[in-house]
């Protein structure tokens, strides 16, 4: 799998609307369209025009911003769907329809065949119209059907040479990588078309299985910013990102604007009223925090030690957390360098135990651990704390300190 032969289908426009929070304005969505292209996704997906005025409006609104992102919209197959879709001038269309044997007697009623005449329809009717349009088939609840069934329809739909790519859905989250990798490299030795997969994370597997789908050949990967979307979400982008760039990180930042991570992922979080999980892959406040003193050691020694990603990569810090039982001397001078202190190795150990002893009985924060930083350097010195406070100036570094909490 190279880098360079796969697409990400970002989403958070129409299946992060689906989120329990989301209620984004067309002000919203002209912002997000915005920071996605400027990170450099290929796709964006909107929410289909059919779903009310306000959507269709939009549509057409985000159609003419000149972005470089291809723009796509979701529908189902519908003929009266496609005529409003394509009537938006969006660059593609997804269709989707349900083959599982739930969706089929619960959902939309129709047997397999009915269901390969109608995509056969609708696939052509747009087509004809707009020969240029890119076009995706998906079946809903692909992991949920039987596998002669999908490869029914995948190879009838195939074979009326309209589509430019077939979509594998997990629609509720219940495939594991294997399933996915077996599914995905099956379609691909059946044809050449573009293959792209949306993975549902309710079992917590979308990341692992949209991995899995890229090793087996599939091109385009669908995800949403922090995962949102119906129940719980799909592919986070932030995970998606991470998973890949310790596969070829050169190759993803030629791809990417990585440093545009975080903002976009901000901006997002301020339109649907949540923060930024701790332990989010990348952008997470616990993302780069290190605190065992093992840990410490060896990051100051060589950061990937204990680091897989490179956090100036994402225009980042890391950070060290030094006022619990478990710092470490390591992480101490490293501190006492930071505030300009020359503290001996024996003086290092002297305040790091008492720091574990504070710590057991208390709790403390980064300006008491200065504080017995500074009396054991004035004391060394015969200096007044305070002068020596106003003297010291700390400098710039690529290392935060941060708070434990109590």
């Amino acid at each position: 799998m190279a880098l360079n032969q796969f697409a990400i289908v970002e989403s958070t426009l129409r299946e992060g609307e689906q989120f329990y929070t989301a209620n984004f304005s067309s002000n919203d969505k002209v912002q997000i369209a915005t920071e996605l292209d400027n990170f450099g996704v290929e796709y964006i997906e909107l929410t289909s025009p059919c779903a009310s005025p306000q959507s269709y409006r939009d549509c057409q609104q985000l159609t003419q911003l000149g972005l470089r992102t291809k723009v796509l919209t979701h529908i189902r197959c519908h003929l009266e769907d496609a005529k409003v879709a394509l009537d938006t001038g969006v660059n593609g269309i997804n269709m989707f329809m349900g083959t599982s044997s739930l969706l089929r007697q619960f959902g939309h009623g129709k047997s397999i065949n009915e269901l390969i005449d109608l995509v056969a329809e609708v696939a052509t009717f747009i087509h004809y119209q707009s020969p240029q349009t890119e076009l995706r088939f998906s079946p809903e609840d692909a992991f949920r059907s039987s596998l002669s069934d999908l490869l029914r329809v995948y190879l009838a739909i195939d074979q009326l040479g309209l589509i430019n790519r077939f979509g594998i859905a997990d629609t509720v989250g219940v495939a594991t990588p294997n399933q996915v990798f077996n599914l995905v490299q099956t379609l691909r030795q059946c044809t050449d078309k573009e293959i792209e997969f949306h993975g549902h994370n309710d079992t917590g597997c979308a990341i692992a299985n949209s991995y899995a789908a890229l090793e087996a050949g599939a091109t385009h990967i669908d995800t949403t910013v922090l995962g949102i979307g119906e129940r719980n979400g799909i592919t986070p982008l932030a995970g998606l990102i991470a998973r890949l760039y310790t596969i070829d990180p050169e190759q993803l930042a030629r791809k990417y604007q990585l440093h545009q991570l975080l903002p976009l992922h901000q901006l997002i979080t301020d339109k649907i009223g949540i923060k930024i999980p701790f332990n989010h892959y990348i952008i997470g406040e616990a993302a780069f925090s290190h605190k065992a003193g093992i840990h410490t050691k060896a990051i100051l020694n060589n950061p990937k030690t204990y680091e897989a990603i490179d956090p100036s990569d994402f225009g980042l810090t890391r950070s060290f957390l030094i006022n619990h039982k478990l710092t470490g001397k390591h992480a101490i001078a490293n501190r006492a360098s930071q505030l300009g202190l020359q503290l001996d190795t024996l003086q290092i150990q002297t305040i790091t135990q008492q720091i574990k002893a504070l710590a057991d009985q208390q709790d403390l924060t980064v300006e008491e651990v200065d504080e017995l930083l500074y009396s054991t350097f004035n004391v060394q010195h015969n200096r007044n704390p305070e002068e020596e406070f106003k003297s010291v100036s700390i400098q710039p570094s690529a290392i935060s300190y941060q708070q434990v909490a109590g």
